[in-house]
């Protein structure tokens, strides 16, 4: 991951989530090792008052993997103080099962100098996909 100095923060975010999501859809990599490219060791990510660590977020992987078929992260705002980033953005998601799912994301989170998430805090809620979203 290219450090958050390099881009925007509405672009870090971008790419961010992205590269990752991609890596872990269309990727063989082993869960691990492709968290190390874009999570530190003691990553901790608390996600609607749930505290994901290291191991919860590989766990969280495998399910991803099998059951992401399309995404999109539609960055509304982003603003740095340094490594660290205030964002809200939109996550879009076709499912194999459930379809398509439309999730926004508040998120306060902090990288490395290299642009590794370190933590993050984040306030999601489901939005209904058929319906125009605002607020871009």
């Amino acid at each position: 991951m290219q450090p958050l100095e390099t881009k925007t923060p509405q672009q870090f975010v971008a790419d961010f989530f992205t590269s990752f999501t991609e890596a872990v859809v269309r990727g063989s990599e082993d869960p691990a090792d492709l968290m190390a490219r874009f999570y530190t060791r003691d990553v901790v990510q608390i996600a609607d008052g749930v505290r994901l660590d290291w191991d919860r977020l590989a766990a969280h992987l495998r399910p991803v993997r099998r059951n992401l078929t399309w995404f999109r992260f539609e960055v509304h705002e982003a603003l740095a103080d340094g490594n660290r980033i205030a964002a809200r953005f939109t996550i879009h998601a076709r499912m194999r099962k459930s379809g398509l799912v439309t999730t926004q994301v508040h998120m306060f989170a902090d990288f490395t100098t290299e642009g590794l998430l370190r933590r993050a805090e984040q306030l999601s809620r489901t939005l209904d996909p058929s319906e125009p979203q605002r607020g871009g």
